[in-house]
């Protein structure tokens, strides 16, 4: 077998590898969409008992933001694999995009994840059932 011959199995097995990341990177999306929907299901049949607060809300909008920026860390994985096997300016421009938007968000996210954690400790009868 000669060098070229192992260079194009290192690259089919690398390309693979990089579709079974952004598969995960979906399933991440999925779950956790499907998590915080029903988190909302239930948090908007308590506002039917009159035990409902916009805190609730809070909590599941940064636990979906937080499925979200795991997603995209994964995504960004399977960015770097694909740049590696084949790179080009737009590959490499779009792994940029990603980690732009990834950086912004998780900024925005933990500064909200702190602010429910100190309210949390504040008024813990407010996050009851979260």
């Amino acid at each position: 077998m000669s060098v070229f011959e192992n260079e194009g199995a290192i690259l089919h097995i690398l390309k693979q590898i990089e579709m079974v990341i952004s598969v995960v990177s979906v399933l991440i999306v999925v779950y956790g969409t499907v998590s915080a929907l029903f988190a909302l299901l239930k948090i908007e049949s308590l506002r039917l008992k009159s035990k409902y607060s916009i805190q609730q809300l809070r909590v599941i909008r940064a636990d979906l933001g937080t499925y979200l920026l795991l997603a995209l860390e994964v995504l960004i994985a399977a960015d770097i694999i694909k740049s590696i096997v084949e790179p080009d300016l737009i590959d490499l421009g779009i792994l940029a995009g990603i980690v732009a938007i990834r950086t912004v968000l998780s900024v925005f996210l933990n500064k909200e994840i702190q602010e429910i954690d100190k309210e949390r400790s504040e008024k813990p009868d407010m996050f009851a059932g979260v």
